[in-house]
C-alpha cells in the first residue's frame, strides 16, 4: 500500500497547483486594451489546440482499436486511450493558464519586477505540478487496479503519441510566425520585436504558448511518465534481489519530488530581492538538495540497497551538470553566444559557421555526464539503478519545468506591454523578466534531453528484457540493417520536420508583405493588421505537416520488428537514440545560442540595433527556431516513442 503515498503527493500537487491559478485568475487586470491584446492570444491558442485535438481524436481511437482487437487486449487499449487524454489535458492545463498570466504579468510589472515574476513564475509552476501531480496519480491508480507495470507501459505509448503531434504542431505553428515576424518585420520594415504594425505578431505570441508550453508540457509529462513506468516494471522483475519495494520505489520519490518542488515554490515566492536567476536557481537548488538528502532515507527503508541511493543521486547530478553546460553554451554572459556575436561582424554566413559549430561542440558534456550517470548507477543498482537514476534526474521537474515555461508567459508579457502602451517602465521589467526566461528555456530544454537519452535508454534495456534479449551481435547483418535505419531516422525526422517551418515560414512572410503593402495605413498606425489571417495560416499549417513525422515514428519499430525481428529492433533503437541525443543537443544549443547572441546585440553591443551585425544576428537566429523549438525538441520525443511502441508490441514478435 505504499503507492497510496506517491497518489497522495501527486494530489496535493495538483491542489496547490489549482490555488495558483485560483489566485493568478483573480488579479484584475485594468487596461482595456492589455485585455483585447491577451484575448486575441487565448482564443488563437485555443482555436489550434481544439483543432489539434479533433485530429489527435481520431488517431487515438484507430490506434485503440487495433491495440483492442490485437492480442495486447482491451485493457492495454484503455491505458493507452487514458495516457493520451491526461497527456492532452496536461498541455490544455498549461495553455490556458499561460494565457491567462501573460496580461496578469504585464500588469504586475507596472508595479515591481517581482511582483511581475511572481505571477509568471505562479503560471510556470501550475503547469509543473499539474504534470508531476496528474502522472503520479494516474499511474498509481492503474498499478493499484492492475499491479501489473508492464501492462502500464500502453500508457506511456499514449502520453508518447500525443506529446509527439504537440510537440511537432506546436513546433511548426510557433516557428513559422516567429520567421515571418522576424525577416519581415525586423530585417523588412525595419520595426521592432511586438510591434502592433507587425501582422504575424499575435500569431507569433500565440506560437510562444502551443510551442514552449502545451508542447513542452507534453514532452516532460511522457517522459516523467515513461521513466516511471519503465524503473516500476524493472523493479517488479528485481524483487527476488531487492523485495516488493523495488516496484514501489519509483513512485515514492517521484512523490517526494513533488513536496521538494512545493518547498523550492515556497522559497522562490518568498524571496524580494535579488537577481532573477539567482532567484530561480535558489528554489531549484532547494528542491534538488531536499530530494538527495530524504531519498536516502527512503531507499534504506524500503529496498534497503544503499547501492539504489546512489543511482538516483548520479541522476539527479547529471540532469544538473546537462542544465548548467547548457546555460554556459546559450547565455548571452557566456564566452561562447558572444562568440557568435563577434562572427557576425562579417555577415550572417559566419554567424551561422559560428553557431553551428557552437553546437557540435556542446554535445561532449551532455553525452559525458549521460555516460557517468550510466556507469555509476550501473555500478550500483544494476539495470534496476539505470532506471532509478532516470526517476532521479526528473524527480524536481515540478519545480524546473516551472522555470522553464515561466519564460514564454514572461516573453508574452514583454510583448503586450509593447502592443497596449504600458509604458517603458512595465515593458523594460518585462523583457528584464523575458531574457531571464530566455535562459532558463534553454536549460529546459538541455535538461529534457539529457532525461529523454536516459529514460530512453531504460526503456531500451526493458525492451531487451521483455523480449528475452541480453545481448545483440552488432556483426550480425540483419542488427546492423537496424542499427543503419535507427541512425536514419532522426535525420529524416528533422528534415521532415525543418522542411515544414520552411514551407510555412514561406507562407507568413508572403502575407506579411501583402498586408504592408495592400493594407493603407499600417506603417503610420492609423490602420490594424489582419491578425486572424497569420493566426490561420500558422493553424492550417501546422496541423498539416505535423502528421507525416507522427505516423514516421508510430509505424517504424512496428515495421522492422515485424519484418526484421527483434534483435534488429534492438538495433534500430540504439541507432536512433545516439543520433536523436547528439542531433537535439546540437540543435537546442546552437539555436538557444544563435538567439541569445542577437539578444546581446539588442542590449546595445556591437553596434546594438538596426546595424549589419544585428541584421547578421537575426539570420542566425532566424535558422536557429526550427532547430530550438520545432526538430531539436520533437527528437527527445521520437527517440522515447518508438522505444514504448517496441515494448507495446513485444509479445507480437
Amino acid at each position: 500500500m505504499n503507492y497510496l503515498y506517491g497518489i497522495l503527493a501527486g494530489a496535493i500537487g495538483l491542489i496547490y497547483a489549482g490555488v495558483l491559478a485560483y489566485k493568478i485568475k483573480k488579479i484584475k487586470v485594468e487596461s482595456e486594451k492589455v485585455r483585447e491584446i491577451s484575448g486575441y492570444i487565448h482564443e488563437g491558442a485555443m482555436a489550434f489546440l481544439n483543432k489539434e485535438y479533433r485530429i489527435l481524436a481520431i488517431f487515438v481511437v484507430v490506434v485503440a482499436l487495433v491495440i483492442g482487437f490485437s492480442p495486447l487486449g482491451w485493457v492495454q487499449a484503455g491505458c493507452f486511450i487514458l495516457g493520451s487524454f491526461i497527456s492532452a489535458l496536461t498541455g490544455n492545463l498549461g495553455m490556458r493558464i499561460a494565457t491567462i498570466a501573460n496580461a496578469r504579468t504585464a500588469e504586475a510589472a507596472k508595479s515591481s519586477l517581482f511582483t511581475g515574476l511572481k505571477v509568471a513564475f505562479s503560471s510556470g509552476s501550475v503547469m509543473g505540478l499539474s504534470v508531476t501531480g496528474l502522472s503520479l496519480v494516474a499511474i498509481g491508480i492503474l498499478y493499484a487496479l492492475i499491479k501489473d507495470p508492464n501492462v502500464i507501459y500502453s500508457f506511456g505509448f499514449g502520453a508518447s503519441s500525443v506529446a509527439l503531434f504537440a510537440r511537432v504542431g506546436g513546433g511548426i505553428y510557433t516557428k513559422a510566425a516567429d520567421v515571418g515576424a522576424d525577416l519581415v518585420g525586423k530585417v523588412e520594415a525595419g520595426i521592432p520585436e511586438d510591434d502592433p504594425r507587425n501582422p504575424a505578431t499575435i500569431a507569433d505570441n500565440v506560437g510562444d504558448n502551443v510551442g514552449d508550453v502545451a508542447g513542452m508540457g507534453a514532452d516532460l509529462f511522457e517522459s516523467y511518465s515513461d521513466s516511471l513506468i519503465a524503473a516500476m516494471a524493472l523493479g517488479a522483475a528485481a524483487t527476488y534481489l531487492l523485495g516488493d519495494s523495488a516496484t514501489i520505489l519509483p513512485l515514492l520519490i517521484a512523490g517526494l519530488g513533488v513536496f521538494a518542488s512545493l518547498v523550492g515554490n515556497v522559497v522562490i515566492n518568498m524571496r524580494k530581492n535579488g537577481a532573477i536567476h539567482n532567484i530561480l536557481n535558489s528554489g531549484i537548488w532547494t528542491a534538488a538538495l531536499i530530494v538527495a538528502i530524504f531519498s536516502f532515507f527512503l531507499v534504506k527503508y524500503t529496498v534497503g540497497n544503499i547501492g539504489i541511493y546512489w543511482s538516483i543521486i548520479a541522476g539527479l547530478i547529471s540532469g544538473i551538470v546537462i542544465g548548467l553546460a547548457t546555460e554556459f553554451y546559450t547565455s548571452e554572459k557566456n564566452k561562447p553566444a558572444r562568440g557568435i556575436a563577434e562572427a557576425s561582424k562579417t555577415g550572417p554566413a559566419t554567424n551561422i559557421i559560428a553557431g553551428f559549430a557552437l553546437g557540435l561542440m556542446s554535445t561532449v558534456i551532455p553525452v559525458l555526464a549521460v555516460c557517468a550517470a550510466i556507469w555509476v548507477a550501473y555500478a550500483q543498482g544494476g539495470i534496476y539503478g539505470i532506471a532509478i537514476a532516470a526517476v532521479g534526474m526528473l524527480a524536481t521537474l515540478g519545480i524546473t519545468l516551472a522555470t522553464d515555461t515561466y519564460g514564454p508567459v514572461a516573453d508574452n508579457a514583454a510583448g503586450i506591454a509593447e502592443m497596449s502602451g504600458l509604458g517603458n517602465e512595465a515593458r523594460q521589467r518585462a523583457e528584464e523578466l523575458d531574457a531571464v526566461g530566455n535562459t532558463t528555456a534553454a536549460i529546459g530544454k538541455g535538461f529534457a534531453i539529457g532525461s529523454a537519452a536516459l529514460t530512453a535508454l531504460v526503456l531500451l534495456i526493458t525492451y531487451g528484457h521483455v523480449v528475452n534479449l541480453n545481448s545483440v551481435d552488432v556483426l550480425d547483418p540483419k542488427v546492423l540493417i537496424g542499427l543503419f535505419i535507427g541512425a536514419l531516422l532522426p535525420a529524416v525526422f528533422s528534415a521532415l520536420t525543418m522542411k515544414s517551418v520552411g514551407i510555412s515560414a514561406q507562407e507568413m512572410v508572403n502575407e506579411v508583405r501583402r498586408q504592408f503593402k495592400e493594407i493603407a495605413g499600417i506603417m503610420e498606425g492609423t490602420a490594424k493588421p489582419e491578425y486572424a489571417k497569420c493566426v490561420a495560416i500558422s493553424t492550417a499549417s501546422a496541423l498539416k505537416h505535423m502528421v507525416v513525422p507522427g505516423v514516421l515514428a508510430v509505424l517504424s519499430p512496428l515495421l522492422v520488428g515485424l519484418i526484421l525481428g527483434k534483435a534488429p529492433l534492438a538495433g534500430m533503437l540504439v541507432g536512433s537514440t545516439i543520433t536523436g541525443f547528439l542531433l537535439a543537443v546540437i540543435m537546442a544549443n546552437a539555436g538557444g545560442a544563435w538567439d541569445n547572441a542577437k539578444k546581446y546585440i539588442e542590449a546595445g553591443n556591437l553596434g546594438g540595433k538596426g546595424s549589419d551585425v544585428h541584421k547578421a544576428t537575426v539570420v542566425g537566429d532566424t535558422v536557429g527556431d526550427p532547430f530550438k523549438d520545432t526538430s531539436g525538441p520533437s527528437l527527445n520525443i521520437l527517440i522515447k516513442l518508438m522505444a514504448i511502441v517496441a515494448i507495446v508490441i513485444a509479445p507480437l514478435l
